[in-house]
């Protein structure tokens, strides 16, 4: 019971595309389809992982991030 509890607050971040890839490197481009974004000011939720932060690492000037609960 305590682990289902630790699940579901888990950390989710936000992530909102601000710019176009349009001018960029192709595989920002690509990063930001891996990460659910497809146009400018579409949001996402995603959990809080290692490798969603990098994704994020890579596209950071073309994203806007906010952490949140789950549920929030």
């Amino acid at each position: 019971m305590a682990k289902k509890a630790a699940k579901s607050a888990a950390k989710k971040i936000r992530i909102t595309q601000i710019l176009s890839p349009i001018g960029f490197d192709k595989k920002q481009a690509v990063t930001l389809r891996g990460l659910g974004l497809r146009r400018i000011r579409h949001t996402v939720d995603v959990p809080d992982t290692a490798g969603i932060r990098g994704m994020i690492h890579k596209v950071r000037h073309l994203v806007q991030v906010v952490e949140t609960k789950d549920g929030n």
